[in-house]
């Protein structure tokens, strides 16, 4: 069990005394719990692997693995509401979650089974799930890159594409949770199929697996020179792009083409002021952000939009678990 200090300084606490929120990230890599102050920091902190090879119960037992560890921690008994984020899609009004990457739940009635583990250990409260894409935006809205925008796009550029809304200073996770999910808006529309029976998805183009693959089917390769574990994935073409590989640059050009075309159809729709964008493949910066922004002007050209700004994240690991509660603290 840790007790990390706030990612960022916090904007602003919670009124009152609003106890103490449990937090769960659950993404195809690992389930991350948390207790989380009213001013954003982590009281407690639990994790494990995501479960292969096993049922869905399986995987709920990692889950309720995470809870039994959040509860032994003495700010439990503070414990006043629940958070779930989760990969998705998720059905935030039944309680069900079918993540893409976690094959074994489909329809998996996530929230009532976490509401059960929680009970287990003495605390009865209210739960909320949404999609981590709306969940990293209550975060970077509450205490990150977002703060002070009224009207907000967040994504997630990682091995998918995902996001969510602020709109009016309020999250808008939508009916089911899955508001803001601009990975799936197409930006080709005699693209290549996306996973999503789509085609020429933002996800297709631009997340880190497909970067990758595109620039490998165009003949890049790491490093000769390099070990035999050489990176073929998008960080690695992301060392190459910024050591001047024409088809490495070329692929980040193309995804920041697709990021920046969606953003623009995003913030024409609903009016957003400010992108923020997190994720592995953000962690490129310029090599990602440099091709964004200027594709950004070709697309965003109205005057209601030529102002967007384009941003990374604030937030780092804990982003996850800080946006579950922030997303039960403003829904509950």
């Amino acid at each position: 069990m840790t007790s990390p200090a706030p990612a960022v300084p916090p904007s602003r606490s919670v009124g009152g005394d609003a106890g103490v929120t449990a937090a769960i990230d659950i993404g195809g890599t690992k389930i991350a719990g948390g207790l989380v102050r009213s001013d954003g920091s982590l009281a407690a902190a639990a994790r494990r692997a995501t479960p292969r090879g096993v049922d869905g119960d399986g995987v709920m037992a990692a889950v309720e693995e995470v809870v039994a560890e959040l509860a032994r921690d003495e700010a439990w008994a503070r414990v006043r509401r629940c958070g779930i984020g989760s990969a998705g899609p998720v059905d935030a009004s039944r309680g069900t979650v079918s993540p893409v990457n976690i094959g074994a739940w489909r329809d998996y009635p996530v929230l009532a089974r976490t509401g059960a583990a929680l009970a287990a250990h003495g605390a009865r409260v209210p739960t909320v799930l949404v999609g981590d894409g709306p969940a990293m935006t209550a975060a970077e809205h509450w205490l990150g890159a977002a703060r002070g925008h009224d009207n907000a796009l967040c994504m997630v550029v990682s091995t998918g594409v995902g996001g969510g809304l602020v709109l009016n200073g309020r999250l808008h996770p939508g009916p089911t949770g899955n508001a803001g999910h601009i990975g799936h808006i197409s930006v080709a529309f005699d693209g290549e199929p996306c996973v999503c029976g789509a085609r020429g998805c933002v996800e297709a183009i631009a997340s880190g697996t497909s970067i990758a693959r595109w620039a490998l089917e165009q003949g890049w390769r790491p490093d000769a020179g390099a070990a035999a574990g050489a990176d073929r994935s998008a960080a690695g073409v992301a060392v190459a792009a910024r050591g001047g590989d024409p088809v490495a640059l070329a692929a980040f050009d193309r995804a920041g083409r697709a990021l920046a075309a969606a953003i623009a159809a995003t913030a024409t729709l609903v009016e957003v002021d400010v992108a923020v964008i997190g994720g592995g493949v953000a962690a490129a910066g310029e090599t990602l952000f440099g091709p964004l922004r200027a594709h950004l002007s070709s697309y965003a050209t109205l005057s209601f939009v030529r102002g967007l700004e384009v941003v990374p994240a604030a937030l780092g690991t804990d982003a996850g678990v800080i946006g579950a509660a922030a997303a039960a603290l403003e829904l509950l």
